[in-house]
């Protein structure tokens, strides 16, 4: 097909193919051409974050990047935060802890959530509400996710 650009890159550790449109965006091509819907669109235009995903150790917001250039990057998603083991420690405080209804949002902060207790595993509540600044819920309010947050970094420093 005329227009389409083969792009190669790795997707939760799995080298992956695929064919878009120049102007399409990553979040565009990881739902509609990948098949992987755990990233959501809110805004599409960077405002809510609930199409967050890690890129070459970034997070940024998928809508805003265009599919061709995760050529050759690094993304984990959603979908590559729990094992087959079962949920990661950060997914089960949302769950256990209420950080969620109506999961628009959730992917988004579950992503961002993971590169900061990752990069600081003692993150107090003044520096988590700074870091997940750039994500949005309608529903749960904050202090339900930060108490999650929390409690994600606790499991994960117990191993």
């Amino acid at each position: 097909m005329p227009g389409l650009v083969h792009v190669t890159t790795t997707i939760n550790g799995n080298q992956t193919d695929f064919l878009c449109e120049p102007r399409q965006s990553l979040l565009e091509c990881l739902r509609d051409v990948v098949g992987m819907t755990g990233s959501k669109e809110g805004c599409n235009d960077g405002n809510c974050g609930a199409c967050t995903v890690n890129m070459d150790g970034r997070i940024v917001c998928s809508c805003l990047v265009l599919g061709v250039e995760a050529q050759g990057a690094e993304v984990n998603t959603i979908e590559g935060v729990a094992s087959a083991e079962g949920l990661h420690p950060i997914q089960q405080s949302f769950l256990e802890n209420a950080a969620l209804q109506c999961g628009i949002c959730t992917p988004g902060f579950i992503v961002a959530t993971k590169a900061l207790l990752e990069a600081e595993p003692d993150a107090d509540e003044a520096r988590i509400r700074h870091w997940l600044a750039g994500n949005l819920c309608r529903c749960t309010g904050y202090d339900k996710i930060v108490r999650a947050v929390l409690d994600a970094g606790e499991r994960m420093r117990a191993g």
